[in-house]
């Protein structure tokens, strides 16, 4: 599983940065991708693109994927925007790898 643990903010100064963390190839071979979003304080629009984006990508991939919750504001975000319909929303990353199946 790859984990990529996403800090401060996610706006859109710092959306490029993730978009090339999620194309590398440790990450894309890896059978999960989980976003850690609980040390992200603040996401704007740009970030919740990004999210989507991602979320696309490893499903293009066959990889499963999820997000952590966030802090009150991320989660209210996520809440609002309804993105816990597309994506999976987990407490930990290893929620997430109970839930995959065995490879």
């Amino acid at each position: 599983m790859a984990v990529l643990k996403l800090e401060g903010e996610l706006d859109l100064a710092s959306a490029p940065l993730l978009e090339a963390e999620v194309d590398r190839p440790q990450v894309t071979s890896a059978p999960n991708l989980l976003l850690d979003l609980q040390g992200l304080q603040f996401i704007d629009s740009t970030g919740l693109r990004t999210l989507f984006s991602a979320f696309q990508r490893a499903s293009a991939r066959g990889q499963g994927f999820a997000v952590t919750d966030g802090s009150p504001q991320v989660q209210r975000l996520l809440a609002i925007t309804r993105m816990g319909e597309h994506m999976k929303i987990v407490a930990s990353a290893q929620e997430l790898a109970d839930d995959s199946p065995a490879r």
